[in-house]
């Protein structure tokens, strides 16, 4: 005898081809995970056995069959007809008499355990939808706030019709699946009123990268449809997983979304209606951190759970809903992941060559990174211009500015006329992973709009600029043939946003994450200007820092930005060091933050003057430090990220060093305390000379090459005038860094080396490795061939020790 109907006590995984894969699911969920504390709703499912009775009795499975043969899904005007008559054929059919008095029997226990008449929630769940290998998620219908048996008996119905529905028949088309071997079952639960609070989605990785140390949540007003169909723009949260259980609150980020409309109980009915959502609600977050937490903990477990049940890792997707009545949240579906779940989680980094003759280059000039894209010149003479650039265009400019990295991202090569490799154009194209030619002289002038062009900067230190669409050909090496080495490769990582990306690049963490593109993009306002707000002497300042903070105070709208943006780098990298600096802006620089004017003295020479740990004890910037510390201490305190060290750049006498030191104590950043280090950039001569007295104080040296070359050779490297006598090979810069390293080897600290040389000059990263440094940062376009050479050299020592 089939069964017609089953209570949720009466399913669970492994009943799938009888219930489908959402009801098996939510019987697992009830069964297992309820008693647990879960939220899980009671409910029953109508078998998919009830819906092969109601095809079989109303003799539809044939008809359907006859229907359905031969159809292409890509023609989309027959789909549609065919489509229509297959739903039409349905509902024309009454549900056969048992099957109806299963449903009414299946209704009334339900009532009889809610102890009181409730709305239902009536889901069709597909016997090939929610499986580890293929999510057939969406293209059944579900119908919420259904009243009454008559109402369910339709809503019923109306699920069995939904397995015809275009969406589904061209699924399984290009699938391959038969129409007719798929079946719908259907779930039934009383409603939770989420129109009266939110609901929303979970994913127990993150959907973009698969990074799965995290859990991202996404949540806005009123019943789930609308999250899921992407009507709204919602609320968004990343947890670390990790710290989960041990943190005091390890939310990553917040993304506040618009939530501009909700979907309600209608007034006077039981169906449903769009509204607006007020003001005040749109402004604030739909769900507050604890319930954020309790919700990834329960997504935690649920993950756990199917994991131990399949017998290898299961990434989960769900949805989850608050009951506006009774406050409470309860988990309503949970289905396996299935984009990411079935991929490898090895990164294929891509490596780049031209496939055949060019020509000659119309403009050459340094190259940056190793990288070759095609696109179409977009000239831009003056920052009035970049509203013109469009998405994978080459920008070509005189120079760039921190101003332009929106723009930046969404481009797909720089060619500048001025500059050199440590210009800002070059910086931020590596950290963005654009291709990049600088110093060309004269781009602006024989680049004009429109010409299609092909940037290369995989032919060495030139970068070539050809005309035309240039054929280039990628290759993917194999992540488990890239050796390992006694050296670590560290990364160097700026934009929060790419790091669950660059994570799988082999490395040993992060050797300089640099702080000045968290605040220039994500925060945008002088720390010391938010300190002051709004008793500031720009009008049109205050005006926009008040339309950026909202209601939230202007201190904390800081902490909580860069506080964020620093815990997703230590996060993706977790638990591998990560070495954060402190800022390091310039007066220059500062002054261009809304703001910022106020609190910047004019200088003539910015590399020299008022920038790194100078500021951090003066008076006119110690408060906006005290920022800085706060939002370390939050990563490190209430996330649970001690994998975090701070580095202090710019450091000149022994003596600031202390003092820089006896500040951040002042702040909550104690040296030592739970395991917190402090590093020192070694950049400046004095750094070198008085090594020892420096490493006494601090935990570390990180070899700043930049500027440790402009200050031996004594020239300006923003100046392109002098930009040809540039070079970290010279004699004089290597003679300070092997001091270096040779104090740092007498003081047992680790020493390393953040700047660009190693990745553009092979033989220099050679004779690091052979003076015996610890550690080399790359950018990451470069830091899987510097390893590979790495290891050649370390295998080259190697053997001439054993001759």
């Amino acid at each position: 005898m089939i069964a017609r109907t089953l209570d949720f006590t009466e399913i669970g995984l492994a009943d799938i081809a009888r219930v489908g894969g959402k009801n098996a699911s939510l019987g697992q969920l009830f069964n297992r995970l309820r008693p647990l504390g879960l939220g899980v709703l009671d409910g029953f499912a109508i078998t998919a056995d009830a819906y092969r009775e109601f095809l079989d009795a109303t003799g539809l499975r044939e008809r359907l069959r006859s229907l359905l043969e031969g159809l292409h899904p890509e023609d989309v005007e027959a789909l549609a007809q065919c489509g229509l008559a297959a739903r039409n054929m349905v509902l024309a059919e009454s549900i056969p008499a048992p099957v109806a008095s299963a449903i009414h029997d299946a209704y009334l226990r339900l009532m009889q355990r809610s102890h009181r008449i409730v709305e239902m929630a009536v889901r069709s769940s597909a016997t090939i939808e929610d499986l580890a290998d293929a999510s057939f998620a969406g293209q059944q219908e579900s119908f919420l706030n259904v009243s009454g048996e008559d109402a369910l008996l339709v809503a019923v119905h109306a699920c069995f019709a939904s397995c015809f529905t275009d969406r589904a028949i061209s699924y399984r088309a290009r699938h391959q699946y038969d129409h007719l071997l798929a079946a719908v079952s259907v779930g039934v639960q009383p409603m939770v009123r989420s129109d009266k609070a939110c609901s929303g989605i979970i994913f127990t990785l993150d959907p973009e990268s698969g990074f799965r140390e995290v859990t991202v949540l996404s949540g806005s007003y009123g019943l789930g449809e609308y999250v899921v169909q992407g009507a709204v723009n919602p609320d968004e949260w990343v947890v670390f997983k990790p710290t989960l259980q041990t943190a005091e609150k390890p939310i990553l980020t917040r993304r506040l979304g618009s939530k501009e409309i909700r979907l309600i109980y209608a007034e006077g009915s039981k169906s449903t209606e769009c509204e607006a959502v007020p003001a005040d609600q749109r402004n604030r977050f739909c769900l507050n951190d604890e319930e954020v937490l309790t919700l990834a903990r329960w997504a935690g477990a649920v993950e756990k759970h199917y994991s131990e049940v399949n017998g290898h890792p299961t990434p989960m997707d769900l949805e989850w809903a608050k009951d506006g009545v009774t406050g409470e949240l309860f988990i309503v579906q949970a289905r396996p992941e299935t984009v990411h779940s079935s991929r490898p989680q090895s990164f294929l980094p891509e490596l780049f060559r031209l496939s055949h003759d060019h020509g000659a280059p119309i403009v050459t000039g340094q190259a940056v990174g190793e990288r070759i894209a095609t696109g179409r010149v977009r000239v831009v003479l003056d920052p009035t211009q970049l509203g013109q650039v469009q998405t994978g265009e080459v920008l070509v400019a005189p120079q760039t500015d921190p101003d332009w990295e929106p723009v930046m991202k969404r481009i797909a090569a720089i060619v500048t006329d001025h500059g050199g490799r440590t210009a800002h154009a070059a910086i931020i194209s590596r950290e963005l992973g654009l291709c990049c030619v600088v110093g060309s002289n004269n781009g602006t002038t024989l680049l004009h709009d429109g010409d299609l062009v092909t940037v290369s900067c995989a032919e060495g230190s030139t970068g070539n600029i050809y005309s035309g669409a240039v054929p280039f050909e990628l290759t993917r090496p194999d992540i488990q043939s890239i050796p390992k080495t006694r050296t670590e490769v560290m990364l160097n990582v700026g934009d929060p946003s790419q790091a669950f990306h660059l994570r799988a690049i082999p490395n040993d963490g992060v050797g300089l994450a640099r702080i000045e593109f968290i605040i220039n993009n994500h925060i945008g306002i002088h720390p010391m200007a938010l300190v002051r707000y709004p008793a500031l002497k720009d009008p049109a300042a205050v005006v926009e820092i008040e339309k950026r903070i909202g209601s939230q105070a202007p201190n904390e709208f800081f902490v909580e930005r860069l506080s964020e943006g620093i815990a997703q780098i230590a996060a993706a990298f977790y638990p591998k060091p990560v070495v954060v600096r402190t800022s390091d802006f310039k007066t220059n620089e500062y002054a261009k933050l809304i703001g910022g004017a106020e609190f910047e003295p004019a200088e003539e020479n910015p590399m020299l003057g008022f920038r790194g740990a100078s500021r951090y004890y003066d008076p006119r910037y110690a408060e906006g430090f005290a920022l800085e510390c706060a939002a370390i201490a939050r990563v490190r305190n209430q996330m649970g990220l001690s994998n975090l060290i701070v580095m202090i750049p710019f450091c000149r006498t022994v003596e600031e060093g202390k003092r820089v030191l006896a500040t951040m104590a002042s702040y909550g950043l104690r040296q030592h305390e739970n395991g917190l280090q402090v590093y020192v950039m070694c950049e400046i001569p004095s750094n070198v000379l008085l090594a020892k007295d420096f490493l006494d104080i601090f935990d570390g040296f990180s070899i700043g090459s930049n500027d440790l070359t402009q200050l031996t050779l004594g020239l300006d490297r923003d100046s392109a005038t002098v930009a040809h006598l540039f070079d970290e090979r010279n004699p004089a810069v290597k003679a300070l860094i092997a001091q270096a390293i040779e104090a740092a080897h007498a003081a047992k600290k680790p020493i390393g080396i953040c700047g660009q040389a190693p990745s553009d000059y092979p033989e220099f990263a050679n004779w690091l490795v052979e003076c015996g440094i610890h550690s080399i940062s790359l950018n990451p376009d470069t830091a899987i061939q510097t390893r590979i050479r790495i290891a050649e050299c370390e295998g080259s020592l190697d053997f001439q020790s054993k001759s």
